[in-house]
């Protein structure tokens, strides 16, 4: 009888040992477990540590917690100023809600990537180049609230959006370095006109400060001649400039200092030369009439006309011979003659 009982015993000891290790599941601290009886879910999230279930009726599922980095492949598309691009990003999400992940959707992860590819097409199309280069910050948040609508009924909260690189082809790449070298060529030619701009106010300002001590210009010109002089040249060349001639011209006058500037200048410009009569010369030509005509020529007397010419025929012929009358015969004529 007691053998029975001991037998009893130890047959109910291996039952619940292998009831226990059947039912026993370990939930891990970033996991929460999903209990499904016979299909139907139970409203129970069972929580990280120990815990038992039905075996054969209950199906726990185990669901990750965690922050999850899922990179997008790299999509191709055109931008909304007609530049093809490729660009890809990575998304960070975790699930908020295990009953809703396992229910509402097959597979929560393949559910996002195909979610965020198709979003990052459609920001593709709907940004300029020079926002997908410089206005990130913009797109990714437009990308997170596209992909955060639909996730949150899945159970699934996305947590952030970056989109990672941005590739350009090589034609546009050479581009847009031509276009930022011909910018920075040009600012630093404003950048230079202004240096110009200054320096030029500059020097007018100190060219009025040593106009009035004419002594400065020199002692600028000691400091360059000592300049020069300190570098190793066999040859020195000198600038003498025509204020210190001015400057020399005023110090030996007895007049006395002059009070420098354009006036001074003026008064020691040399006086204009006066202009002589050149001995000898010719008097006055008469003046003309007013009419810019030479005087009328004086008709000669007709007595002083030479003498008629013969007039000649208006045909400009010579005159035909006289012919004899015709009372007169040839024979006594040439008789007469004989």
């Amino acid at each position: 009888m007691v053998e029975d009982l001991v037998v009893a015993a130890v047959a109910a000891g291996s039952a619940a040992v292998v009831y226990v290790a059947a039912a026993a599941r370990v939930v891990k601290q970033y996991e929460r477990g999903v209990v499904l009886r016979l299909g139907r879910l139970r409203s129970e999230i069972r929580q990280p540590g120990f815990t038992l279930i039905v075996p054969g009726v209950d199906r726990l599922r185990k669901v990750n917690m965690q922050i999850v980095t899922m990179p997008v492949p790299a999509q191709e598309g055109i931008t909304r100023d007609n530049v093809t691009v490729r660009v890809d990003a990575v998304v960070y999400f975790k699930v908020v809600d295990p009953a809703e992940a396992v229910i509402q959707v097959e597979d929560y992860r393949f559910a996002v990537s195909q979610m965020a590819q198709t979003s990052l097409r459609s920001i593709i199309g709907k940004s300029d180049l020079d926002d997908l280069l410089s206005n990130r910050e913009k797109l990714n948040q437009g990308l997170e609230l596209m992909l955060d609508s639909p996730a949150v009924g899945w159970g699934v909260h996305i947590d952030r959006v970056e989109i990672k690189d941005v590739s350009l082809p090589e034609t546009m790449k050479r581009s847009m370095s031509r276009q930022a070298e011909a910018e920075r060529e040009r600012r630093a030619r404003v950048i230079n006109a202004d240096a110009e701009l200054l320096a030029s106010k500059k020097l007018a300002e100190a060219a009025q400060t040593m106009s009035h001590q004419p002594s400065a210009l020199q002692l600028r010109l000691l400091q360059t001649i000592v300049a020069v002089a300190a570098e190793k040249n066999s040859t020195l060349v000198l600038p003498f400039p025509v204020e210190l001639l001015r400057f020399l011209e005023r110090a030996g006058h007895p007049e006395g200092p002059q009070t420098p500037g354009p006036a001074a200048d003026r008064a020691a410009a040399p006086p204009p030369v006066e202009e002589v009569p050149l001995e000898g010369a010719s008097s006055p030509v008469e003046e003309l009439p007013l009419g810019g005509t030479s005087p009328p020529v004086e008709e000669l007397p007709l007595d002083r006309a030479l003498p008629p010419l013969g007039e000649l025929p208006l045909d400009g012929m010579v005159p035909p011979k006289e012919e004899p009358p015709p009372d007169e015969e040839p024979g006594a004529a040439d008789t007469g003659r004989t």
